[in-house]
């Protein structure tokens, strides 16, 4: 019994096999779509950041040019607020309360672009005109939009072992402190938001069409939490997805919207976002101020770890949002060998826009904390970065290896990726090149990051397959692809076991009505379950293929090998195509296949990257011009995916360190709500990535898989901001300076030492 693997499984570097579609144009995202008699909806949103608000009159709007319908706070008072479920237990055992999110405001806005009012009418021009006819008083109130300041306290959490910690620190011969903010990111997918809304009456049933991470979740949150109906009256159906990053896991206001206003007018809507609206009501991300010190012996070997943390929550508890600083916070000792710990997480409502998760969710910020207090522990114990990590981190032969978070890490090489990443950044001859950029009137800095993340965590992710009348095989499964590629990857598990090429499997996700559950995609958990389960379907059915064939045959089901879309009986000539197998099966069942891998524990991708800049001190201005990746994910499914992937994580960590920002003014009013001022990164900000790996399979998961769709912004934003803040310091005494490195803030730095020295 064998299969011939084509030359597209597993491991091998396949062109994605969406590609075709979206560079011809065929691509179809949800404002694509129509719908006969489809009316079109707007939301009439807060301009005050906090305050309350009386709607006088409504009767013009509602008499407007093709208005069909006006929703306020009280029309929809039957629909329940969004909810998120995910707070942690506090120090004293009990939960904070949340604060939930109206479909529509009833008497009180909280941030700048809160909703108000839906308005549906026969285009969306209409519909923002009548927007504007709406009588509405809004009285302003003081509002809270620092994180470091704000005293609206959501929750408190606690982490390790305070007692210890104080031990460690009581004995140390040196400790460092640190102190930053973590800035808050707007993901600016690609594709705006949108969603369609339907409602089918013969069937109370409705039908919602957005781009999403995952249908099933937002199907359980509408009608659990929403409409209070069973999951059966609703069918979530996602198209294809211009980028995800997180925010669009989330289920938003807008789609009950829609919803409910098809349901009331008999008649589809839809909704679609600008981008400005991007700004001001997507989840954003990270946003968190932190305090740092570690405890070291006289060697430089790490003792106690200190963290208090003030986790900015925004004007509510958005669905994962409160979860985040806490997952974060169980990774707070990254690679090192860390006995003792004790970190404190305040989490504070502000009245801006909710935080939720964002590329990485805890695990970015977490590495950025831990990396920079190593670097400033090198420095003033004056090792080099290197030597400081060597001496504290994990070693081999300490796995499996516990955190003091209840982490379980399962293996990892650390010190071996480190010194391939320093060969190939050519760390040692930096020298050189550091003196031949000071004779051009350049400062030049070279800086590393050691990163652990935990993603893919405990679960599954069930894979049903199909084999066609024609042969072809269709999967399904319950993630959602947002550009990661995977159609080619499911394929290719695929292939690998029922010895078919790629493109004669077909991938389907996005569509509740066809499978019982899904997990979506999120946590870089795609692959290393859905894959796994997928070449388990794919085995379930590559046995039922060769059983029908052997019958077929007249052979044993054990002589049967798969080949090219054909069985054969070992060293014959005899043999019979998928499409007569599947016209020789006598039951349904008998062409179906099914899988899906159970995971007990997250996966821990690891890896170091190191960045190299060059900063004009007459101007600020960084370029980074080096840049080396080595990472450990366990096994390589695809080479061209995983460099997408890793390439694209590194441009988020660096847009972060040295471009976006977003900010508030004092009274609430994002300032940075367009591309005009929220400086996304682009090609030329960027040099060739070294990228390569080093892996170590995982032996949580089943094929060795670790994940590895969040690495890359995870050990992007640290190595840089250590590069950077390693030229500073060479040149000038600079040991901090905070993200984004904008040329402003590095020249105004570098004016300020050069007075002060």
């Amino acid at each position: 019994m064998t299969v011939i693997t084509p030359k597209f499984g597993v491991g091998a570097s396949v062109l994605r096999l969406e590609d075709t579609a979206f560079i011809t144009g065929r691509g179809r995202y949800t404002d694509d779509l129509t719908r006969e008699g489809m009316l079109h909806g707007y939301v009439l949103r807060s301009p005050v950041a906090k305050g309350t608000f009386t709607i006088n009159s409504t009767e013009a709007a509602r008499e407007a040019e093709g208005v069909h319908l006006v929703l306020t706070g009280a029309d929809v008072a039957h629909l329940g607020d969004i909810k998120s479920t995910l707070m942690m237990p506090q120090p004293d055992g009990t939960k904070a309360p949340t604060r939930d999110i109206p479909i529509l405001c009833r008497d009180r806005v909280e941030h700048v672009g809160d909703a108000v009012a839906f308005i549906v009418a026969e285009t969306r021009a209409q519909a923002q005109d009548a927007a504007e006819l709406i009588e509405i008083d809004f009285e302003a109130e003081e509002a809270i939009a620092d994180t470091a300041t704000s005293t609206d306290r959501a929750f408190e959490y606690k982490l390790g072992d305070e007692e210890r910690t104080n031990a460690a620190f009581e004995k140390a011969d040196h400790v460092t402190s640190i102190r930053f903010t973590n800035n808050r990111l707007v993901s600016n997918y690609m594709e705006p938001r949108a969603a369609i809304g339907e409602w089918l009456a013969d069937e109370e049933r409705f039908v919602l069409t957005t781009g999403s991470q995952g249908v099933f979740s937002m199907r359980r949150i509408l009608a659990e939490q929403v409409f209070n109906l069973p999951q059966e009256k609703f069918r979530v159906v996602t198209p294809d997805v211009g980028g995800g990053f997180g925010p669009k896991a989330c289920t938003y206001r807008e789609y009950p919207l829609v919803l409910e206003a098809a349901r009331q007018l008999g008649r589809p809507v839809k909704w679609t976002g600008d981008r400005t609206e991007h700004f001001l009501v997507d989840a954003h991300g990270r946003d968190n101020v932190a305090e740092a010190e570690m405890a070291m012996d006289s060697e430089g070997r790490f003792l106690g770890l200190r963290v208090k943390l003030i986790a900015n929550l925004g004007a509510y508890a958005h669905q994962v949002g409160p979860l985040i600083p806490f997952v974060g916070a169980t990774m707070s000792t990254g690679v090192y060998d860390i006995q003792a710990l004790d970190v404190s997480i305040l989490g504070v409502y502000t009245n801006t826009v909710p935080l939720d998760a964002y590329r990485g969710a805890g695990r970015p910020e977490a590495a950025y904390l831990i990396e920079k207090l190593v670097d400033a522990c090198a420095r003033e114990m004056k090792l080099t970065p290197h030597e400081i990590r060597r001496r504290n981190f994990i070693k081999p032969e300490q796995f499996p290896y516990h955190t003091q978070t209840g982490r379980l890490y399962d293996v990892g090489e650390f010190a071996g990726h480190m010194e391939k990443a320093m060969e190939r950044a050519g760390w040692d001859s930096f020298e050189e090149r550091l003196n031949e950029a000071r004779s051009r009137g350049k400062i030049r800095g070279i800086g590393m990051a050691t990163y652990v993340e935990a993603c893919s965590f405990a679960g599954s992710e069930a894979v049903h397959v199909r084999l066609e009348d024609d042969g072809s095989v269709t999967l399904d499964v319950g993630t959602q692809s947002n550009g990661q590629g995977h159609a080619t990857a499911y394929a290719q598990f695929v292939a690998d076991t029922l010895g078919l090429e790629i493109d004669r499997i077909k991938v389907i996700q996005g569509d509740s009505d066809r499978l019982p559950k899904g997990g979506g995609t999120g946590g870089s958990r795609s692959i290393p379950l859905g894959g796994v389960s997928a070449a388990k379907a794919g085995e379930n059915l590559a046995e039922k293929i060769r059983k029908i064939a052997a019958d077929e045959l007249e052979a044993s089901a054990g002589d049967i090998e798969l080949v090219s879309g054909e069985a054969r009986i070992v060293g014959t000539d005899r043999r019979i195509d998928f499409s007569a197998i599947a016209k020789a099966a006598k039951a349904p069942d008998d062409l179906k296949g099914f899988g899906e891998f159970f995971q007990d524990e997250a996966t821990y991708p690891n890896g170091t990257h190191i960045c190299e800049v060059e900063i004009d001190p007459e101007t600020g201005k960084i370029d980074v011009v080096g840049y080396v990746s080595v990472d450990d994910f366990g096994i390589t499914v695809n080479p061209i995916l995983l460099a997408g992937q890793v390439h694209g994580g590194i441009a988020q960590g660096i847009g972060q360190a040295l471009l976006e920002d977003t900010v508030y003014g004092e009274d609430g009013q994002l300032i940075t709500a367009t591309f005009m001022d929220y400086c996304m990164p682009r090609a030329d900000d960027f040099p060739h990535f070294d990228f390569s790996t080093r892996h170590v399979p995982s032996t949580t998961n089943e094929m060795g898989i670790k994940g590895a769709g969040e690495a890359g912004t995870i050990g992007a934003a640290p190595a840089v901001m250590n590069a950077v803040t390693d030229a500073l310091h060479r040149a000038y005494g600079i040991s901090h300076i905070e993200m984004p490195a904008v040329p402003n803030r590095v020249w105004t730095a570098i004016q300020e030492a050069t007075a002060r020295n």
